[in-house]
């Protein structure tokens, strides 16, 4: 799988057929698709989030996003659903991830940078400890009520995405309390090769509700094209 480029907009809980249906043709292309979980409970089964990563054609994948820490496993459980891309928010070692890259060398993988209060320099060192096996990176938050590394619904210090862009050789995500009235402000300041969206597209009854997500990737569209054209 090739490398991402500026303008990815992710869209993570996917619940089931029909709203991965609606997605799509609202145009998001990278479904995100939350298992194996350490703090949050499952939107949707294994065998389900199989079937629908499988009917995915490019350019639409699906994402597995997962806190499993060895190699062999992670490796499995992708083969399991049929994802070719893998998310890690799991205290994975480098080594680990060497492995995995060893083990199958055209899985994407994008690792997890999880900003928390003045932690800047630790990730500073996960990047460029994991920058030579992992295709991307995701900055997203800590919630330290829960102990979640993620669909916490919180945003982040944008200094410390900010920065982590300015210095990754590789793309980044950025996640964390992302929301259409948001998330034009985000991109324009932190400047992701792509953004991430959870809760922030949810109606009260936990559904991805369809304006929001058109009204969503509206937003980043046009904060990304601005962005790249300022750039040139």
């Amino acid at each position: 799988m090739k490398e991402i480029q500026s303008g990815l907009i992710q869209v993570a809980g996917i619940i089931d057929n029909a709203e991965a249906r609606m997605l799509v043709e609202s145009g998001v292309n990278y479904l995100g698709f939350p298992l194996r979980l350490t703090v949050h409970k499952e939107d949707i089964s294994e065998e389900e989030a199989g079937k629908i990563i499988r009917s995915l054609k490019p350019p639409c994948f699906g994402v597995l996003i997962t806190y499993l820490k060895r190699a062999d496993d992670i490796l499995n459980f992708c083969h399991q659903l049929g994802a070719r891309m893998v998310q890690l928010h799991g205290d994975v070692s480098p080594d680990e991830l060497a492995n995995l890259r060893k083990l199958d060398s055209k899985l994407y993988i994008i690792k997890s940078l999880i900003v928390k209060d003045n932690n800047l320099s630790e990730l500073e060192a996960q990047l460029s400890s994991f920058c030579p096996y992992a295709d991307a990176f995701i900055t997203d938050t800590y919630d330290p009520a829960t102990g979640a590394c993620g669909a916490t619904g919180k945003t982040h210090d944008w200094n410390v995405s900010r920065r982590l862009v300015s210095i990754s050789p590789k793309p980044i995500i950025l996640a964390g309390g992302l929301h259409p009235d948001n998330v034009r402000e985000a991109i324009q300041y932190v400047r992701p090769a792509g953004v991430d969206v959870h809760t922030g597209v949810e109606s009260s009854n936990g559904r991805k509700d369809p304006p929001l997500v058109r009204k969503f990737i509206a937003e980043a569209a046009d904060a990304f094209e601005k962005v790249n054209r300022s750039e040139k």
